[in-house]
């Protein structure tokens, strides 16, 4: 009797290890926080700040500097200076405290990126799971996406009624979609969208194509975020052709 106890809550030792490891393992997803080091030069001008973004992030910073900002090469010895100043704007520095304000903490976008990549490499198997981060980018592209990585500008994302997006010209329709909300799905689209391309520029194959980009996103997510005519038209094919994959969906158009 004393031997078969000590069986007992040695499993029960053990499966408890194995649950913690597996939690750990299904948290796929941790976003470097890239915009705590941009908030750290442009606020204070610490050149250390400034050598750590190009030290440890150097692709990050390149694609910010050069793609997106547009400021000239990112070894140009007058960056520092460039940067600052460009960053100076009062409007900018407004941004640059909202953005640390609503995303001081980002756990809930962590664990919606970890659950819905988690389903998404189910899907595709072969999937690479990107490296995430954070960014400030003077509201220019939302997500930048790429082979294994997703930046996420977080000026985009301060919410419909944020006074900034009114004042400079945003659509209603725009400013529905810059809100914290649609950071995951536009994540997993543009992600999907950097793996599966459409060549094609007629206007129909276009849409067909973000129907089924949309298609996958909302099946990642598990809930239908995305609503329209498109993946309706997705949904009815995959109802019709259930065997076919969510990799072939994406590879062969209908």
């Amino acid at each position: 009797m004393l031997l078969l106890l000590i069986m007992m809550a040695c499993l029960g030792c053990e499966w408890k290890l194995q649950s913690s490891d597996s939690q750990a393992n299904d948290q796929l997803m941790v976003i470097d926080r890239y915009d705590q080091l941009e908030l750290r030069y442009l606020t204070t001008g610490d050149f250390a700040a400034l050598q750590e973004m190009n030290i440890e992030y150097p692709i990050e910073t390149r694609m910010l500097i050069e793609n997106l900002l547009q400021l000239g090469p990112a070894n140009d010895p007058e960056l520092k200076t460039k940067l600052l100043v460009f960053f100076q704007d009062s409007t900018l520095q407004t941004i640059i405290h909202d953005v640390q304000h609503d995303y001081a903490d980002m756990t809930d976008i962590e664990e919606q990126l970890s659950e819905s990549f988690h389903r998404l490499k189910q899907m595709l198997p072969s999937l690479m799971i990107p490296r995430v981060y954070t960014q400030i980018s003077s509201l220019d592209q939302s997500i930048v996406a790429g082979e294994g990585f997703l930046g996420i500008s977080l000026d985009k994302y301060l919410g419909k009624d944020y006074p900034l997006y009114v004042k400079y010209g945003y659509s209603e329709w725009q400013r529905s979609m810059m809100t914290r909300s649609f950071i995951v799905p536009d994540c997993l689209a543009f992600y999907l969208l950097t793996l599966y391309p459409e060549t094609d520029t007629t206007l129909t194959v276009r849409d067909n194509h973000r129907g089924r980009i949309q298609y996958v996103v909302n099946k990642a997510l598990d809930e239908r975020f995305f609503d329209n005519e498109q993946v309706r038209k997705v949904e009815q094919y995959m109802s019709d052709n259930q065997k076919l994959t969510v990799q072939q969906l994406l590879e062969s158009p209908f």
